[in-house]
């Protein structure tokens, strides 16, 4: 199901399967603050972020074969683009998508989202976070890390094989669970993506509205 709203409440699933960016903070402003930071004193890396940034779009439709990382393939096509090696790149992406905007999570996190998320185990929901980006890092920016029973992301241990909106990520997260595919609520802001995603892994999907 791709609607933006799912056939039930929210709070009748047995758990709820998040995505990261975009999701649980708003995007707008974290964008707005981090494009500042770049001007400043990370002009160098533009080039690059906007080809890794670029690349992950492609392999969403490309990637149809399993691969063991494909947060590594991303990294490794860009340094083949931007005549790079891999450990610039990487050393690039880390730095700057991950480690410096964390101050701008923290600033936009989604709190009527980690509200609910919260409340929702409270009442005995399991819950995790599927992401094609490493997140780790952003979640303890968040200080969300306490909100989530699993951890599925590309570029970490055990994460998805393939990219949204293959379903791989997802269903992971429920097999590791417990949890029946029709008894998962996906929650992220791309239909596209998570919602294209959750329709082919049998789950039901509820579009997040941010700034």
């Amino acid at each position: 199901m791709t609607n933006d709203e799912a056939t039930r409440p929210h709070e009748d699933f047995q758990a709820w399967l998040v995505d990261l960016d975009g999701t649980l903070y708003h995007p707008s402003p974290v964008r707005a603050g981090m494009a500042c930071e770049l001007a400043l004193t990370g002009w160098r890396a533009i080039p690059v972020l906007r080809v890794f940034r670029g690349q992950l779009e492609t392999l969403r439709n490309d990637l149809e074969q399993e691969v063991d990382d494909p947060y590594q393939l991303q990294i490794e096509q860009t340094a083949e683009k931007c005549d790079l090696s891999s450990d610039k790149v990487r050393e690039m992406v880390t730095k700057w998508m991950q480690q410096r905007p964390g101050k701008w999570l923290r600033l936009f996190r989604h709190t009527a989202l980690l509200k609910k998320i919260e409340r929702f185990r409270e009442q005995g929901g399991r819950t995790a976070l599927v992401s094609d980006y490493p997140a780790r890092v952003k979640l303890q920016a968040l200080h969300a890390s306490e909100q989530f029973d699993r951890v599925v992301a590309s570029g970490e241990p055990g994460g998805p094989r393939r990219l949204k909106p293959w379903p791989d990520g997802y269903r992971l997260a429920a097999d590791q669970l417990g949890v029946h595919p029709a008894e998962c609520l996906v929650l992220g802001d791309r239909s596209d993506a998570d919602g294209e995603a959750s329709r082919r892994a049998g789950m039901e999907f509820f579009q997040v509205r941010t700034l």
